[in-house]
């Protein structure tokens, strides 16, 4: 999710320029470079970078890339701690051209969807988490509360407004929840994020079952699988996005 205020600009920014695709075009602009004074090493650069920006660009690469990090989630709650609460993590958010509004963006508000309509089921209460996204915006919590609120009339327990990644949503959440005697919680946020945010809370000591926005399907082994799309792109972003993610947290 987007950080605080201006470091959480600059690392999404960072996060763009560095992972697929955009980082395989500035690779492909160096070898056009490199052309006369090292031919080999060029047409190398070049031929290996639009080589993975095609492959990335696969329904059926992208697809299991992100698939791959949904399997084995823990989605039914243990028999011997339920969970006491909801905890919903933000995402992006929106502004609107033009005016000063901000308002939750897609992923957010897909995870909103969700996360209301296991209130409905469950009756437990929600935190929401997610920290500031600028000097003059709101904090991501305080939209996603909003929203809950006024669109979808699912109240809202606690905010947690500080957050700047989905390690701190963890701490942070894990902070309130236990002051509150709650220490079993369904995480809803997508199915591809579920794996990360598992570790971020198996740090804080929380019983965590996942409750996905959607399970993504995936790819069937057909031709029009091998056929590139944009979109696919997206998806590969999120998967290696995701799959880093997880090899730091691993680390830390």
């Amino acid at each position: 999710m987007r950080g605080a205020s201006g470091d959480g600009s600059l690392k999404s920014l960072l996060y763009a320029l560095l992972l697929p695709p955009v980082n395989l075009v500035f690779v492909i602009l160096v070898g056009l470079a490199l052309l006369r004074t090292f031919p080999r090493l060029a047409r190398w650069l070049i031929g290996v970078a639009a080589l993975l920006l095609l492959v990335l660009a696969m329904p059926a690469v992208a697809g299991t890339m992100l698939c791959a990090l949904e399997g084995n989630l823990p989605m039914t709650p243990p028999a011997d701690k339920p969970p006491g609460a909801i905890v919903i993590l933000g995402a992006e958010v929106n502004h609107i051209v033009g005016q000063p509004d901000v308002t939750v963006g897609r992923l957010t508000l897909e995870r909103l969807r969700a996360g209301a309509a296991l209130e409905r089921k469950t009756h437990l209460p929600i935190l929401v988490s997610g920290g500031d996204i600028g000097e003059d915006s709101p904090a991501v919590a305080s939209l996603m509360r909003d929203t809950l609120v006024q669109d979808f009339q699912v109240p809202v327990r606690w905010t947690e407004d500080k957050s700047a990644d989905t390690w701190q949503n963890a701490r942070d959440s894990a902070a309130i929840l236990r002051a509150n005697g709650i220490d079993s919680i369904y995480v809803v946020t997508h199915a591809w994020h579920e794996r990360r945010a598992l570790m971020a809370f198996a740090a804080t000591g929380i019983t965590v079952t996942v409750a996905p926005t959607s399970l993504d399907r995936p790819a069937t082994p057909i031709p029009l699988d091998f056929v590139p799309r944009v979109t696919s792109w997206e998806t590969s972003y999120y998967a290696v996005h995701e799959w880093i993610g997880c090899a730091w947290y691993a680390l830390r």
